[in-house]
């Protein structure tokens, strides 16, 4: 086990990259937009729009309904928001180097992705409005369908490492990266990573067709950290793709932790675009599609991955 950062340091290091990775987020999501709608937006204009947005939601008079439990309503995203922080704060950026680094972290990783579930839901059910329930009520159907191949997904990443340190995941890693030595595990873990956050065609929860779902009595600051809060936990699920798939740390030329950062970005570019280009789809062909294909390609991808022991 390698030594953890110091306190200060690992809370530092935790906070810009879920603060500079959701403005990543949302620069990404509207360059994808006008990509896809064909227009062009002078880059000036895109990174200062994150920005303006934000000064917007806090000048922004908070909404509320009759009889909410403000208590959960404003949990909700403390507790997504930590859930990201304690699951970036696993994350490995170089030999040995990590913020924290418990024997087990696959499994707190496992726990923290298994309560985004109790966070969404508390967000819907809070505002005490028919809408937001159904959204939370949407993906909890979600959650029982696209844990297991999620988690099967990253133990096929633990099983060459022999442990469920993630700094060893990715040291077993340096002679041959678990994309190529696992070749289904990084597809099945984009897709389930975005149903865990309720990301582009499997925004279920919060889609347009229930008129923002768990969100749509959210505003001002309220709608503004909830945004952030499923940003960051985008951005703490790419960046753990880029470690348990992609070699982490790994790379010519560039220091360890900038090839982090470069593979967490391509994994977000990915989901992002993902977003814009594939239409979202109904929660019962999500849920079918989970329980026939993606749980059985994902004991396959477990046992492609114990073959390679032999």
């Amino acid at each position: 086990m390698s030594e953890p950062f110091p306190v200060p340091v690992a809370i530092a290091t935790v906070a810009t990259l879920l603060a500079t990775g959701s403005y990543a987020v949302s620069v990404a999501d509207r360059l994808a937009g006008a990509a896809v709608a064909g227009r062009s937006v002078p880059m000036r204009r895109l990174l200062i729009a994150p920005l303006a947005a934000v000064s917007l939601s806090v000048a922004t008079s908070r909404t509320t309904t009759e009889r909410p439990d403000a208590a959960g309503w404003a949990l909700a995203p403390a507790m997504l928001a930590a859930l990201a922080a304690l699951a970036i704060s696993l994350l490995p950026l170089g030999p040995g180097e990590a913020p924290a680094d418990p024997d087990t972290g696959f499994v707190v990783f496992s726990a923290a992705i298994a309560f985004v579930m109790i966070a969404v839901f508390l967000h819907g059910w809070s505002p005490n409005s028919p809408l937001p329930l159904h959204g939370a009520y949407r993906y909890g159907a979600m959650a029982l369908s696209f844990q297991i191949p999620f988690l099967l997904a990253m133990l096929a990443t633990a099983m060459p490492a022999q442990s469920l340190s993630l700094v060893r995941i990715v040291e077993a890693q340096a002679p041959l990266w678990n994309v190529i030595r696992e070749p289904l595990g990084l597809p099945l873990y984009l897709v389930a990573g975005m149903a865990v956050t309720f990301w582009g065609p499997l925004n279920l929860s919060d889609g347009s067709d229930l008129a923002g779902g768990t969100s749509v009595e959210d505003a001002g600051v309220g709608r503004l950290l909830w945004g952030f809060a499923r940003a960051a936990m985008l951005v703490a699920v790419a960046a753990m793709g880029a470690a348990a798939f992609l070699g982490g740390y790994y790379g010519p030329v560039l220091p360890g932790p900038l090839w982090v950062i470069v593979k967490t970005l391509l994994l977000l570019a990915g989901i992002v675009a993902a977003g814009h280009l594939f239409a979202r789809i109904r929660i019962e062909q999500f849920v079918t599609v989970a329980w026939v294909a993606l749980v059985p390609l994902a004991l396959l991808n477990v046992f492609v991955s114990g073959a390679f022991l032999l």
